[in-house]
């Protein structure tokens, strides 16, 4: 169910809305030359703890505020976070990989850390947002923050960065909105006080800075004063995210100019896409500005790559990761034929490459071609990955063999040989150290219960479906919105005869995805079908029971416009 569909009194922009959301909450930067990602809510919202940062990391502009007085809780600003996930989840371009969410966590969770030690997030927040990344098929770069702690990351943002301290910068960034609380001033400032009504807000300034007929109409319309104003103060809460981006950037440990170089990145970016329509639209200060204040942070302990001393180990590891996730994005943000059949046979790189890019050259091309299950270059391409591989330091064999494994099982499912995916995989897992494979991450274990649903039926099946099971639920008790985990645990359930369990596994997948009615006709159909249960059935039906009520209590208050 899209946000259009349960928004009752919905306003004309709302209803005109597309049906693909995820594209209009993430703005590209390169349609806002003077943007680093913009925060779905960076147009409607959120405040800060602009306190605990006020005079930290060369501050150039004042804080904003403190937040003491909003009327929006913490608690609150969540509720309506995952009212908006719930309408957006079901879009096909908010996709699950887990091996780029994998490389996003692993960024994101080390500037939670930095964050807490630096006190942006206190236990009035820690517990109550979701901290969760999730990640858009768009090829423009950004990335944006949703209420209570969502972080939308355009695969383009991924492929256009060249260094993890870039994209680190960029997170920073969009975590300092959600830790400043920038949605929760900009509701205190805009005096709204139903979802519905914060929603149309988001959807109209978005649409206003996509489209510039859109922009004119609502400007002519009378409501060019009131967006300015909107924007306007989004441009403060713009600064003071790149003032306490940069401070939780670099107390995670990440090189100071990588904020300043992605800057200049989207500057170099800007030039080429920006017609200088609607300049008064524009909602963040310009990059120029931006560049000079990055740059003037660093100070004195400026950190010039140019001069750097020798990556060691660590610094190769995290560039080999980067290199790998990127060339990764590259494929998976533009799944149609044409442009992955340009990837599959890449060009020549310069002659002075550095190992690093050859592999990720190849690793593009392999995922490509599996994308089109063209067995013959994937097993190409794999061949050259491994070749170019052994030029790197013995130190980071283990991650390339790791990724290298999974993109040779995934290829392997994908060109109907799942029997030979599953025991590769099996293989390496049962040899960790020398694979890299780690059997209890989220990549194996989803990669897992692909290989093995893919398994024609056999005697060896029970065994290995009740791996899966083992494997995926207490996976899934940590991780209870996991979607595509509760889909292949209903897939297992079901190949083992336990229909009523399957159909519970599929019902949490659909609420998992936002789909909560769909999730309740699901518990409602198999009731009907069950008028004798036996004793175990009866518990599972009353735990179906509860999560039904559960749902519809949420279906309830979701139809209602307070916060």
């Amino acid at each position: 169910m899209s946000i259009t569909n349960r928004l009752r009194p919905a306003s004309p922009v709302v209803r005109r809305a597309p049906r693909r959301l995820a594209r209009i909450l993430g703005m590209s930067l390169l349609t806002m030359p003077m943007a680093l990602p913009l925060p779905l809510m960076a147009h409607t919202a959120p405040a800060g703890r602009a306190a605990a940062a006020s005079n930290v990391d060369g501050n150039l502009l004042p804080a904003l505020g403190d937040v003491s007085s909003q009327s929006l809780s913490p608690a609150a600003e969540r509720r309506l976070g995952d009212r908006i996930m719930r309408s957006i989840l079901r879009d096909p371009d908010i996709i699950d990989d887990p091996l780029v969410l994998e490389y996003i966590g692993s960024i994101w969770t080390t500037l939670q850390g930095a964050a807490r030690r630096r006190g942006e997030i206190g236990p009035d927040l820690e517990g109550v947002y979701a901290w969760r990344p999730f990640l858009v098929r768009e090829r423009s770069v950004n990335a944006f923050a949703l209420p209570g702690g969502y972080i939308g990351v355009h695969l383009g943002l991924l492929a256009m960065t060249r260094t993890p301290d870039e994209l680190a910068s960029v997170l920073a960034h969009e975590m300092s909105h959600v830790t400043q609380r920038h949605i929760a001033r900009m509701i205190d400032q805009s005096k709204q006080t139903s979802w519905v009504g914060l929603a149309s807000m988001i959807l109209g300034v978005l649409a206003a800075s996509r489209a510039p007929q859109a922009a004119q109409a609502m400007i002519m319309g009378g409501q060019g004063m009131a967006i300015q104003g909107q924007l306007n103060f989004s441009r403060d809460m713009e600064r003071e995210a790149d003032r306490v981006g940069f401070g939780v950037l670099t107390d995670a440990g990440y090189p100071p100019a990588g904020m300043a170089q992605m800057f200049e990145q989207l500057q170099q970016a800007s030039r080429l896409n920006d017609d200088g329509s609607y300049p008064y639209l524009r909602s963040h200060p310009l990059t120029t500005e931006r560049i000079g204040e990055a740059r003037a942070r660093m100070g004195s302990q400026a950190w010039n790559k140019a001069i750097a001393p020798q990556a060691d180990d660590a610094q190769t590891l995290l560039q080999v990761r980067h290199a790998l996730m990127s060339a990764r994005a590259k494929v998976l943000m533009d799944t149609r034929s044409v442009s992955l059949m340009s990837l599959v046979r890449p060009g020549l790189l310069p002659v002075d490459a550095s190992p690093v890019d050859k592999l990720a050259l190849q690793y593009t091309a392999l995922v490509a071609a599996t994308r089109l299950r063209d067995r013959m270059e994937a097993e190409r391409a794999l061949a050259q990955a491994r070749r170019e591989a052994e030029a790197l330091p013995a130190s980071v064999q283990p991650e390339v063999r790791r990724v290298l494994t999974l993109a040779e099982v995934d290829a392997g499912v994908e060109t109907g040989r799942a029997v030979l995916a599953q025991t590769t995989l099996q293989q390496a897992l049962a040899q960790p150290t020398a694979s890299g494979l780690q059997p209890r991450a989220r990549p194996e274990i989803m990669m897992l219960a692909r290989t093995t649903l893919n398994l024609p039926d056999s005697r060896e099946e029970t065994a290995a479906l009740q791996e899966v099971v083992n494997l995926l639920q207490p996976h899934l008790s940590n991780r209870p919105e996991d979607a595509a985990g509760w889909t292949y645990l209903s897939g297992a359930w079901q190949r083992l005869n336990q229909p009523l369990r399957a159909v519970r596994a599929e019902a949490e997948a659909a609420a998992a995805t936002g789909d909560l009615q769909g999730a309740i006709d699901r518990v409602d159909g198999v009731r009907r079908r069950i008028t004798q249960p036996t004793s175990a059935e009866l518990i599972e039906l009353s735990v179906l029971d509860a999560r039904v009520a559960r749902w519809r209590q949420t279906m309830r208050d979701d139809s209602r416009d307070e916060l």
